[in-house]
């Protein structure tokens, strides 16, 4: 699911507590917890619902000033069944917390290198983690297009190899490209000294 910005702020602040979408396929599970810019928000209960049973309170904690708003909205997907979806604000997105950490203990930078050990030794094309670590490392805010043409990849392809190294907290995305975060600086700094020995996971 999709949220405006506006959304996603009174979410966090507890004033838009449901959401409305019609939907030919349910997209989200109650209990499933969405990232969003704001954080993590969790998914209610999902209902089907017909047009006639939306009320004005429905309205009010969806976030829209208006009946006529709340319906123009809607009016931009037609298709398929309404569906109410409660929301609720569920703290701070995890990795965030996880990637400003720098002062990783022997045993935390064991275990993100025995981490990224085996998803090299998982991918088909070898290893690649420390490889795309060191050049957002050297080129911080370079369009992923770009990236991905430098490692001899396809954007989508290289796109998910960011998000799982976003995934550890070692990345954080930009408003174009990508830069490490403090723990992605202090690991990839840790993985140097191996890499060169030709014995690290790069």
């Amino acid at each position: 699911m999709l949220f405006t910005k506006q959304t996603l702020e009174g979410i966090r602040d507890g004033t838009v507590t449901l959401a409305f979408r019609r939907w030919k396929r349910v997209a989200v599970r109650p209990g499933a917890r969405l990232r969003t810019a704001v954080g993590l928000v969790e998914i209610g209960e999902v209902t089907p619902i017909t047009d006639a049973e939306v009320t004005a309170d429905d309205v009010r904690r969806a976030g829209h000033c208006s009946v006529e708003a709340f319906w123009a909205q809607l009016a931009r997907h037609p298709g398929g069944a309404l569906h109410r979806i409660g929301l609720r604000y569920a703290g701070a997105d995890p990795r965030v917390s996880l990637r400003e950490r720098a002062d990783l203990t022997g045993g935390e930078l064991d275990a993100v290198r025995d981490r990224l050990a085996r998803i090299d030794a998982a991918a088909r094309r070898g290893p690649w983690t420390a490889d795309v670590l060191r050049l957002i490392r050297d080129e911080p805010g370079t369009p992923a297009a770009v990236l991905a043409e430098r490692l001899g990849r396809d954007r989508p392809a290289f796109k998910r190899d960011v998000r799982t190294l976003k995934e550890l907290g070692l990345t954080e995305s930009l408003d174009v490209g990508y830069r490490l975060s403090a723990r992605g600086r202090a690991v990839t700094e840790a993985l140097r000294p191996a890499d060169e020995h030709g014995t690290g996971t790069g």
